[in-house]
């Protein structure tokens, strides 16, 4: 299984007019982040957990010329907004992208995307078949995949496990009962928002406790705020083990 990270972003905290931060001004390229998503290649299968408003870019970027599936973590903005760009790959395909989601992430996607859904659909729209998944293990491309219910605040929120690779994104708290399914991970990747207290973000300390708790090879920080700091500044604090995750870093996981 080979994992790129296309993004390790997010919308939360970030600046829409010109910002003179330290974060916003380095020239580090790994200081440049995408809203987060990564890449998972299964052999010959290419699946995307969530398409975020950078989507088409990260596609381009990375010259994915086929994508197999997309797996959703939640519907909010950040991480569903460029699902409309799969059209590319419907054309290329020359068929249906297969998307997994909760029944609450279809029915969010069914209203943004209403005209993907609709009855008489105007040619070119999306060309999308919803699979509907609970907490329940599924397979895909000969692989089972692990949904693991994360709470965002008060909102569920699915990370998934697939093999030795655990992806959780938007986390602020886990039950016991899911933490069960993360336990044995090689490679975990957690979000780790920004330092200070927030409502429904783990903060590094946070990410760093949870990450410590499940003992994984490697850990990933993604979901990052420009407020965490800058990455080289950041790294150098991390525990042996503990990184902080960059838009392009791709691993390789037995």
């Amino acid at each position: 299984m080979t994992v790129k990270f296309l993004g390790t972003g997010t919308s939360q905290g970030v600046p829409v007019i010109a910002c003179n931060c330290s974060v916003c001004t380095s020239p580090n390229k790994n200081d440049k982040r995408l809203r987060s998503s990564v890449l998972i290649a299964l052999g010959d299968r290419n699946i995307v957990i969530d398409t975020g408003p950078d989507f088409r870019y990260q596609m381009l970027r990375e010259h994915v010329t086929h994508l197999d599936a997309v797996l959703f973590t939640h519907s909010h903005k950040d991480h569903v907004a460029g699902l409309d760009d799969v059209r590319a790959f419907n054309r290329q395909q020359g068929g249906a992208v297969d998307i997994y989601g909760t029944k609450d992430v279809h029915e969010a996607l069914q209203r943004e995307f209403y005209y993907a859904f609709s009855a008489k659909r105007y040619p070119g729209v999306p060309v999308l078949t919803l699979h509907e998944i609970t907490t329940e293990p599924f397979h895909l491309f000969g692989h089972e995949i692990i949904p693991i219910e994360v709470m965002h605040y008060m909102m569920p929120v699915l990370g998934f496990r697939i093999g030795d690779f655990t992806y959780i994104t938007d986390a602020k708290t886990i039950e016991e009962s899911q933490v069960e399914k993360i336990i044995g991970s090689k490679v975990l990747v957690v979000n780790a928002l920004q330092r200070d207290a927030h409502i429904s973000h783990f903060t590094l300390d946070e990410a760093v406790a949870f990450a410590q708790r499940i003992g994984a090879e490697q850990t990933y920080l993604t979901h990052i705020s420009h407020r965490l700091g800058r990455h080289d500044e950041v790294e150098a604090e991390l525990p042996r083990g503990i990184h902080l995750a960059y838009d392009r870093l791709q691993l390789t996981i037995s």
